[in-house]
């Protein structure tokens, strides 16, 4: 059971807000750089939305990324972030375009003038920072801290204090490292020592296996502790899959008030008639982007498939040459594979119109 939320400012990014009682929103970051904006850019970028992404940041090593940034923003469906390192010339620059955050890294960014100018920018334009601590890029003043936890921790704070000493307040905090144990730690701490709203990450978490069940097991702790106002789940993968991680976990813990459909499907095993691991996989996007309070069965064989069919709202399986599609217990159609799943899909579109408009099951 999720414990009380921790009480923390409100800060708004573009259309959405974060902290207080607000939903925990999810982020992800572009995985390349971008040379020119197409349709297929702004496509794939914006069916991540559909997914359930609330926010995309985009690294800027360069001054001419920036201009990109800022003509690609309008075109978004979601609010754009852009990530500053060491030149904070383009962090000024970033202020000139409708952007909708900015992280800084404290580690790299530069001195006291150079934060003081970006704030002093970023306060008149309205726009938020983010301060991003990161176990890799510590000042050098702070490494030789045996408690890795407090160091990030002080990091953060330290930056704080800088923003704060010219009226600056509209910040949010991460403390990322490639330790989950030291950012479970460092977070908890943080939580403590201020009320800003906390962006969860662990940087560098590694391929899809070791990425999702480190996040899953920490960050989700974090978030059943009541923690935690934004999220990503950095996966050295397709940033799709960082989505709907953070999608699946939010809604394991129920506290992503986005009602998402449920996928059963079972391992291939020497039983096998129907495809189960080709069907879900093609379905599986689909469904995160779809908002509903049901479930789908894939099912292989007649062990356990009409069993699951019993217990979800559609199902298909297949016995023999026949593939079956359920609705409850009642099978609907029996067919080739092929019909069954045109048939099948089209079921799914009817049942996500027919939950979007029903009362969510306790």
């Amino acid at each position: 059971m999720v414990q009380k939320r921790r009480i923390s400012r409100v800060v708004q990014i573009g259309d959405i807000a974060i902290g207080g009682s607000n939903p925990v929103a999810i982020q992800t970051m572009w995985d390349r750089p971008i040379n020119t904006i197409d349709d297929a850019l702004v496509t794939r970028i914006n069916n991540l939305k559909e997914l359930g992404c609330d926010a995309i940041r985009f690294g800027a090593p360069r001054l001419s990324d920036v201009e990109l940034l800022g003509a690609l923003a309008p075109q978004l469906k979601m609010p754009l972030i852009v990530d500053i390192h060491f030149d904070y010339r383009i962090a000024l620059r970033a202020l000139d375009f409708p952007i909708a955050k900015l992280r800084i890294n404290p580690g790299n960014i530069g001195m006291e003038r150079k934060v003081f100018e970006v704030a002093t920018k970023a306060k008149d334009k309205g726009v938020p920072i983010r301060i991003g601590v990161n176990g890799g890029s510590l000042l050098s003043s702070l490494k030789d801290e045996p408690n890795r936890a407090k160091a990030l921790v002080q990091s953060a704070l330290d930056e704080v204090e800088v923003l704060e000493r010219i009226g600056f307040e509209n910040i949010v905090i991460s403390v990322k490292d490639s330790n989950p144990e030291y950012v479970d730690e460092a977070v908890r701490l943080l939580a403590k020592s201020c009320d800003y709203p906390i962006h969860l990450g662990i940087t560098e978490a590694g391929t899809l296996i070791p990425a999702i069940t480190q996040s899953a097991f920490y960050l989700g702790g974090l978030l059943k502790d009541g923690i935690g106002d934004t999220i990503r789940i950095s996966i050295s993968d397709r940033i799709e899959y960082e989505v709907m991680a953070a999608r699946q976990l939010l809604s394991l813990l129920k506290i992503d008030e986005r009602r998402m459909p449920k996928l059963v499907s079972c391992p291939l095993c020497a039983r096998n008639s129907f495809d189960t691991h080709y069907f879900a996989q093609k379905i599986e996007e689909r469904l995160y982007g779809m908002q509903g309070d049901f479930t789908v069965a894939v099912m292989g064989c007649v062990v356990n498939g009409p069993g699951e069919a019993g217990h979800a709202d559609l199902a298909i399986t297949g016995a023999g040459n026949k593939v079956f599609v359920y609705r409850k217990e009642e099978r609907i159609f029996s067919g080739d594979a092929q019909e069954a799943e045109r048939f099948f899909l089209e079921q799914l579109t009817l049942l996500e119109e027919a939950s979007m408009h029903a009362t969510p099951r306790a």
